[in-house]
């Protein structure tokens, strides 16, 4: 009966060995790695659709008001952990790049208390209030944070997936 058992628990022992092995050697997707034209959303080269939100302040804001100004457009939440990882580093960039990129912040989450998480976390660079996720809708935002940076004529040049660096936010403006 030993005799028959053994080359069942080889055979599986095998079989156990190949299918960790394969799980193992296959790659991962890093979300930050997407090709931008892979990434969900407005298409790369398409116009910006222009929008008016709400700052924190409760004054409106438009996107064509900052026609002929480089942009950086994050759409973010405050329950999103890579959203609030990335926050020091757009506001670094922002008291860095001064008026040379317009940053804007939409927030998608407007239950909670945007203000106060702002404060919180010191930043001062502009957030908007999505309230109705209109925009969101507009620009196709499937996941956050996700970043569309548009050039001078409010067309966009690039979009990312995923937390940014300082140095990538530098990059990706640079192109425009």
């Amino acid at each position: 009966m030993i005799k028959k058992i053994i080359p069942f628990v080889f055979l599986f022992g095998l079989l156990t060995v190949a299918v960790v092995n394969a799980m193992t050697n296959e790659k991962s997707v890093d979300p930050n790695q997407i090709p931008p034209e892979k990434i969900p959303g407005l298409a790369i080269g398409e116009k910006a659709p222009d929008f008016e939100l709400l700052n924190l302040e409760g004054k409106p804001v438009r996107l064509s008001e900052f026609k002929g100004k480089k942009i950086m457009l994050n759409f973010w939440a405050t329950w999103c952990p890579p959203c609030k990882e990335e926050m020091p580093a757009i506001q670094k960039f922002y008291t860095e790049k001064g008026n040379s990129v317009q940053i804007l912040a939409v927030n998608l989450d407007p239950d909670n208390n945007v203000k106060e998480f702002a404060e919180k976390l010191k930043v001062n660079f502009p957030i908007l209030l999505d309230n109705d996720e209109e925009v969101m809708r507009s620009y196709k935002i499937l996941t956050i944070p996700t970043t569309f940076f548009i050039d001078e004529e409010g067309i966009i040049q690039n979009k990312y997936l995923g937390p940014l660096s300082v140095e990538q936010m530098k990059k990706f403006t640079n192109e425009l």
